[in-house]
């Protein structure tokens, strides 16, 4: 009998050892699954990393880090223990060929990017942009990024526990680096969480709040129950959902007490309304899928909420293959009972080239992956086209491989558009990344580089 492509085989989850890394040899359980703890012995530099991981990583590899963290990197330094301990699982730092694996691991690919992971000709697209779904420009009020008709983002802090590399907020969120300032919220918290309240009584059009960031779990517990309750007292209001990688990168703020019982009365008020409140986390490695991860959710799904859902993003080199997706499609939906939900194209930002994939190898992993999951939890691969917004990949209108540029049409105006009568005829851009183009299309863009039009945004 020849073989399916993919053949499944359940794989129970376990919780890596992280006394195996020297700087936390001694760290008991109670520790370790404290938030606070987690928190206070995030990795913020290099320094710190080296404490952690010790001479078990090549000094080659630090020195790459600083020369990215130096020249490229568009998000501050910011893992938390959790997320560390996921990175090459089975293996300690002093086993030969640590420094390798520790290159290749699919989750520090994207949570510590080193230098010689970017493209060396093309670390950006030439039509990169550092708001690159310019939803600063569809912000009627600071912050609340009203692009759908009847769906808002609320943007309510800039801060996560950790920072990821590819991050599409990277003009907002976390620290300045070396290479990119941020933008700094010009309203205090307060006045900027009233002002989008104040917008959504006045918009009954709006059914559907993301509450995001930055992470949820950023803010102090009490004010993001607030926040959430207000959402709940308008009567529009039918879904909310919290987005949170948290979920994954710190799944011990959402086993904490005062979380889970906080959640419950939020879920008895929604009930009451017939409001639905879910989680999205957004977990991109099978890998990353621990027993703790699991009690997380399930503790959330304990409180009645109505799910919770994951957000991936395609990477190269962590989740571009269909086996690395359906393993962690698996692995979320077995044990932990989070549902795949979708998988994103990675947003044209600044730095990020080596880490996108073109439209068409989107295209051919979602055909991939067809048929090996239940119907209800086959993730939607999409594209997050600027001003149109998210895409099944295959909607695409037309598609040029050779240049790598995709045009996308949309059935809705969003919040800059209100007035354009021609914003449902046109076409919009999406890029592929170069370095997949053929040679025709990659010396196009190299003569595009040396006499470039405007970037977007």
């Amino acid at each position: 009998m020849i073989d399916q492509p993919y053949v499944y085989g359940h794989r129970e989850l376990a919780e890596p050892d992280w006394r195996r890394l020297p700087g936390w040899a001694d760290v008991p359980d109670s520790d370790w699954e404290s938030a606070q703890w987690q928190r206070a012995h995030c990795v913020k530099n290099i320094r710190q990393l080296h404490q952690v991981i010790g001479d078990g990583l090549d000094e080659g590899f630090y020195a790459d880090l600083e020369r990215d963290q130096a020249e490229r990197a568009t998000m501050s330094m910011l893992v938390t223990p959790q997320m560390i301990n996921t990175m090459v699982p089975g293996r300690a730092p002093a086993d030969p060929g640590f420094t390798a694996e520790f290159y290749a691991d699919p989750v520090r690919r994207y949570m510590i990017p080193v230098f010689s992971d970017r493209h060396p000709e093309w670390p950006s697209h030439p039509r990169a942009s550092r708001d690159s779904l310019h939803e600063a420009e569809m912000w009627p009020v600071e912050g609340l990024t009203h692009r759908y008709p009847t769906k808002v983002l609320a943007e309510v802090l800039q801060t996560c526990p950790q920072y990821c590399g590819h991050c599409t907020r990277m003009d907002l969120v976390g620290n300045p680096t070396t290479v990119i300032n941020k933008y700094r919220f010009e309203l205090g918290r307060d006045d900027r969480l009233a002002a989008m309240l104040d917008y959504l009584r006045a918009h009954p059009g709006v059914r559907d709040v993301v509450v995001s960031g930055g992470d949820v779990a950023n803010l102090p517990w009490p004010r993001l129950e607030s926040f959430v309750a207000s959402l709940l007292e308008i009567d529009s209001i039918r879904d909310i959902r919290l987005a949170t990688k948290a979920l994954m990168g710190l799944p011990q703020f959402w086993l904490a007490d005062d979380v889970r019982a906080g959640m419950e009365r939020l879920v008895a008020t929604a009930r009451r309304r017939d409001v639905s409140i879910a989680i999205h986390t957004h977990v991109n490695s099978a890998q990353s899928v621990t027993p703790l991860v699991a009690r997380a959710a399930k503790a959330m799904l304990g409180t009645g909420i109505r799910d919770v859902r994951n957000q991936g993003v395609l990477l190269r080199g962590t989740n571009d293959t269909a086996a690395r997706l359906l393993d962690l499609c698996f692995a979320l939906l077995d044990d932990a009972k989070i549902m795949p939900y979708y998988f994103y194209m990675c947003d044209m930002i600044p730095g990020s080239e080596h880490w996108r994939l073109s439209l068409a190898q989107a295209q051919q992993l979602q055909h991939d992956i067809m048929g090996y999951l239940p119907g209800f939890a086959t993730p939607r691969v999409v594209c997050d086209v600027p001003y149109v917004g998210k895409r099944w990949v295959h909607q695409v209108a037309r598609y040029d491989r050779d240049l790598g540029i995709s045009y996308w049409t949309k059935n809705y105006r969003t919040g800059v558009e209100l007035d354009d009568a021609f914003a449902l005829e046109r076409e919009y851009e999406y890029y592929d990344p170069i370095d997949v183009l053929p040679e025709s299309g990659q010396e196009y863009w190299r003569s595009e580089a040396r006499s470039p039009l405007p970037a977007a945004g």
